[in-house]
């Protein structure tokens, strides 16, 4: 059974949840996620943090690409 990764964002659109859920298959570099006609990035910051007794690796915003039409 696969399991996705979890992973906190930080920074980035308020609207966006602070724990996110990556495919099976472990933590890319950079994260991508698809929102609404954009993407928003972020990268690893080599740091771990713990939240419900589990280490997670910190992602922080760095930039969005548009989708072009």
């Amino acid at each position: 059974m696969h399991q996705s990764s979890l992973v906190l964002l930080q920074g980035g659109p308020d609207d966006l949840p602070q724990v996110w859920a990556l495919p099976p298959g472990g933590c890319a570099e950079p994260v991508k996620i698809l929102r609404h006609n954009a993407y928003e990035h972020f990268e690893f910051t080599h740091e771990y943090r713990t939240l419900h007794g589990e280490a997670m690796p910190v992602y922080r915003w760095t930039y969005r690409t548009y989708i072009a039409e």
